[in-house]
């Protein structure tokens, strides 16, 4: 399921974490599974663009032209990550938001789940959320419509809360771009060596979501 190789020199390292982990029911078998492995590492750290197709050969220990005879192209290797990254993401906000009635524990839920993503996969979210651009518009749409989906599902939260009277915030939009901007952050520090655990994270910044929601208690 995961490699413990790091993608650089330790020294060089540009991201706490190492761990290709995948979410448990994506199955990493055989050589595309490895070459999606080492994908991800060095996508992460290396960024799309640099990273090349000799890269993930020399990474994969098999020749360049074997990659294309699992992968069309290296683009398809990044939408594959990218699908994988925010499909786990929205079910995980779509099944948050579900679990309590009123605005407050709502989004308090959403944003520990989005919080959660990004600490438990940070390399994933990292390719998934940094990444996006370097995609065909064909490509990138699927997984333009989950990211809007989830935008529209915590921009709705904030919103029921203001009508409520139980969030105070001049924007809601920017109140959105903040709450989902600090979350997404996460995965660029969040590593190994980190002493916090995901949830003890999670827990905090949801709390954080609250303050910035300007929270009025009941």
């Amino acid at each position: 399921m995961s490699t413990e190789r790091t993608a650089v020199a330790e020294g060089q390292r540009r991201i706490a974490a190492f761990e290709a982990r995948l979410p448990p029911h994506v199955r990493l078998e055989g050589t595309a599974g490895r070459i999606l492995s080492e994908a991800l590492l060095l996508f992460a750290e290396k960024g799309f663009a640099g990273t090349s197709i000799r890269d993930l050969a020399n990474a994969c220990g098999i020749r360049s032209a074997s990659l294309y005879s699992h992968f069309p192209t290296k683009e398809h290797m990044l939408a594959e990550l990218a699908r994988i990254g925010h499909e786990e993401h929205h079910a995980r906000l779509t099944a948050a938001a579900t679990a309590a009635a009123d605005p407050a524990s709502r989004l308090r839920d959403v944003v520990r789940a989005h919080v959660l993503a990004h600490a438990q996969y940070p390399l994933l979210a990292i390719v998934a959320d940094n990444e996006l651009h370097s995609l065909s518009p064909e490509l990138a749409e699927p997984i333009m419509r989950l990211r809007d989906t989830g935008r529209r599902l915590l921009l709705g939260i904030l919103d029921d809360g203001l009508a409520r009277g139980v969030f105070d915030v001049p924007d809601s939009y920017l109140a959105l771009t903040a709450i989902s901007g600090m979350g997404m952050r996460v995965a660029n520090w969040y590593g190994p060596d980190t002493p916090y655990t995901p949830d003890q994270v999670a827990d905090s910044y949801a709390e954080f979501a609250l303050r910035l929601a300007g929270t009025r208690q009941t």
